[in-house]
């Protein structure tokens, strides 16, 4: 599939699902500066188990992240230029899991020229357990003035 088939254009309707993508929490991304490393919850294990959880959870910013990654290639650059991203994590994500991205046309508001997608937007794992929720906003098509 090519990427320019995802692409939201004016004429898509609201109802339309995004393609998902599925990412491994794995414990070495987990672990990296990229994301932080300061607090042991996110890549030591023996310290993650001390302190009661199953295994190292993934900092929320790595959910965020996919699902951003998943609203860029739907969206392009219109992501870079007056999107909104709200996301509220819900539950932890261990290590290990699997994580799917999935979002949804909401709403489709005529603005300009162009619309203004509201997409709802979760993150789930391999049992379909939601562990970040939110939605997203973003201008299609839309020249000139973006009051």
């Amino acid at each position: 599939m090519d990427v320019n088939d995802l692409l939201v254009t004016r004429d898509t309707p609201v109802g339309y699902e995004l393609q998902p993508l599925k990412k491994q929490a794995a414990i070495q991304l987990m672990g990296s500066r990229l994301w932080g490393r300061f607090n042991p919850n996110h890549w030591d294990p023996v310290y993650a188990g001390a302190t009661g959880l199953k295994a190292p959870i993934q900092t929320g910013e790595m959910s965020s992240a996919y699902i951003a990654e998943m609203c860029v290639n739907h969206f392009g650059a219109a992501m870079f230029t007056g999107a909104r991203v709200v996301c509220k994590y819900i539950a932890s994500t261990l290590a290990n899991e699997v994580i799917t991205t999935h979002g949804v046309v909401r709403e489709k508001i005529a603005r300009g020229d162009g619309f203004r997608f509201v997409v709802d937007v979760w993150a789930d794992n391999e049992e379909g357990e939601k562990k970040t929720v939110g939605f997203v906003e973003v201008d299609v098509d839309v020249t000139g003035d973006r009051a």
